[in-house]
């Protein structure tokens, strides 16, 4: 589970500060998708950073499950974001030169642990599997489509066995039957491995795959509800 209990964030702005985020109170429990939603600069995109542990709030506290991840050290919240968060970008942010089984190895290498090569490898394979891309798994990112990538990012995310899941805008750069493939993949994924997930995202032409929908106002949120089609 994620928490963020009231949060608040702020920026410089000349010699005052602009509010990105406003005394915001949300949970995230395991096995849901709680997406977030909102006007173009309502915070969206300031809150997840905060619930990542990227940045550190002002005031009130992100607890990731027992932990309290605004008290820690930026190593320590370092290590935290490799073991227990995992996180999707708008942009798959591939690595050019490595096939999409290497983007998951990597990525499970920089989160250390003890687990040998074979079940690294074993994990990693399982992951591509689950995304449907078992048989590109030698394919460098330039030979996969918009689509195949965020898969690839997806997977990737998802290799450290993570409890949270924060996802930002994956439909961004989609056409929509791609987008909704993502969204459906993503809310499955969440059930099946029990992440806590946050999703932001401005298309709500998807939100039949979220489990709850809350919405975000210039800072502040809005309701929470359950998202209708």
């Amino acid at each position: 589970m994620i928490t963020l209990d009231d949060v608040t964030l702020t920026f410089p702005d000349g010699e005052s500060r602009i509010t990105a985020v406003d005394r915001v109170s949300l949970s995230a429990p395991a096995g849901v998708v709680t997406g977030i939603t909102g006007p173009s600069g309502s915070g969206k995109s300031s809150l997840l950073a905060v619930a990542a542990t990227l940045i550190r709030p002002d005031s009130g506290h992100v607890w990731i499950n027992d932990v309290d991840a605004s008290a820690l050290t930026p190593n320590q919240a370092t290590a935290l974001r490799r073991n227990e968060i995992g996180i999707v970008f708008q942009q798959s942010n591939l690595v050019p030169s490595l096939t999409a089984r290497e983007q998951l190895l990597v990525m499970a290498e920089l989160g250390g642990g003890h687990r040998r090569r074979e079940a690294v490898r074993a994990r990693a394979d399982e992951l591509l599997d689950a995304v449907g891309l078992a048989t590109h798994r030698g394919k460098r990112p330039a030979q996969l489509s918009g689509g195949q990538r965020q898969r690839v990012s997806i997977a990737r995310a998802l290799v450290n066995d993570p409890s949270v899941l924060l996802v930002d805008e994956p439909t961004s750069a989609l056409d929509q039957e791609r987008g909704a493939e993502i969204m459906d993949l993503i809310a499955r994924l969440t059930h099946e491995q029990r992440t806590a997930t946050m999703l932001v995202t401005h298309d709500l032409i998807h939100s039949d795959a979220l489990d709850r929908l809350v919405t975000v106002i210039d800072g502040r949120l809005a309701d929470a509800t359950m998202p209708t089609v």
